[in-house]
């Protein structure tokens, strides 16, 4: 749902959207050309869509593999005590954790899905042994190690999901 202050998009803005998460590089002028825009145009709109927060950041994709080894390990938390200030307490520690990538509030038999990148599972065990040791309300825990990623997709289909 669109929140009332934010700017509508159009089918073009949806197109800048998809072109840009999938190379955030593109020159304006390849991305207007891309869109059917011409080049100022499109940056005024890029600028509009950056400033309504619909384009939050611009990053890298980095080859890991090539870096070293590391472990990926999805993780199902269940929580003790379910009070408000259960989750938040839980959420505010977990969020200081890097090695934890992604963590999902989840319906279902747990609470929390977490997707942790480690070293190893030597080293995903220390952060989970110490996590227990703060005593930040996990109860139990299920792990789930990555033998081997298929695919991870980086971008949305934003026009299959949107109507511009």
């Amino acid at each position: 749902m669109v929140q009332p202050s934010l700017p509508k998009l159009d089918r073009i803005d949806l197109r800048i959207l998809a072109h840009l998460q999938k190379n955030a590089r593109v020159t304006n002028v390849e991305l207007a050309d891309a869109v059917g825009l011409s080049a100022s145009p499109c940056l005024v709109r890029v600028k509009r869509l950056e400033k309504a927060g619909y384009i939050t950041g611009y990053g890298a994709e980095i080859a890991l593999r090539k870096l070293g080894d590391t472990t990926s390990v999805f993780t199902e938390v269940t929580l003790a005590d379910h009070r408000a200030q259960d989750f938040s307490r839980f959420e505010t520690a977990i969020r200081k954790v890097d090695e934890v990538l992604e963590c999902h509030l989840v319906s279902g038999g747990y609470d929390y899905m977490l997707k942790f990148l480690t070293r190893s599972i030597q080293h995903y065990q220390e952060i989970i042994e110490e996590l227990l040791a703060r005593d930040i309300g996990i109860e139990k825990y299920f792990s789930y190690v990555v033998i081997k990623s298929v695919f991870v997709k980086r971008h949305y289909p934003l026009e299959k999901f949107f109507d511009g």
